[in-house]
């Protein structure tokens, strides 16, 4: 079940004070006292290789902005979820999503995606 998903990475993020960002079709990020959900994306997120690696990529980037990090990590994992919406809207199938995933990616307005969550 889902809470102890949660419950285990709220543990987590206290024992070694971090922020834990746990994927799936809803996001769950937490520094341990605070907790997030993110819906969306897009199942064929989970049938391409790379989607994980790119968001490592963007939390790593979002943690370098001004703010308060579990804020920022949790806008990066919106942005990944808005960029497999718009790619699975884009594509016919796991070969054409990869491009418009990274399309959608770069394609991304952060202001208005932040203003839509």
């Amino acid at each position: 079940a889902n809470y102890v998903i949660v419950y285990s990475a709220q543990a987590l993020a206290r024992q070694i004070d971090c922020i834990v960002v746990v994927t799936g079709e809803i996001d769950y990020v937490t520094n341990g006292q605070r907790t997030l959900s993110i819906p969306g994306g897009d199942p064929l997120m989970t049938r391409i290789v790379g989607t994980g690696c790119a968001l490592s990529a963007v939390v790593a980037a979002s943690c370098a902005l001004p703010g308060a990090a579990l804020d920022n990590v949790a806008s990066a994992c919106c942005w990944m979820k808005l960029a497999g919406q718009t790619a699975a809207e884009r594509s016919e199938g796991p070969g054409s999503f990869i491009p418009a995933f990274l399309d959608a990616l770069y394609h991304l307005d952060v202001e208005a995606a932040n203003e839509e969550n």
